[in-house]
């Protein structure tokens, strides 16, 4: 079983697919997301968000001022500011 994840900034969409795990930092400290993960809704801090597809294959981005949502296996983090990193 698989999250769906979108991450986008104030400008674009910046990643969108499916994830075994994604930890992102918030506020209040790092969170870590898996498939069944109870309803969250949090504020973003500024840090990197980290994603595992179900491959293995690693993807990080950086992302700051914004929030994250999760429901329903759904993980959306919108950002004001967020990039891939290379």
């Amino acid at each position: 079983m698989a999250l769906t994840v979108t991450l986008v900034s104030a400008e674009a969409e910046v990643w969108h697919g499916e994830a075994s795990l994604v930890v992102a930092k918030t506020v209040e400290g790092e969170i870590g997301f898996m498939a069944g993960h109870e309803p969250v809704l949090a504020i973003l801090a500024e840090g990197q968000v980290r994603i595992t597809r179900s491959n293995g294959e690693k993807i990080v981005a950086t992302a700051e001022d914004g929030f994250l949502s999760m429901e329903n296996d759904e993980l959306t983090i919108v950002a004001g500011n967020a990039a891939l990193q290379s």
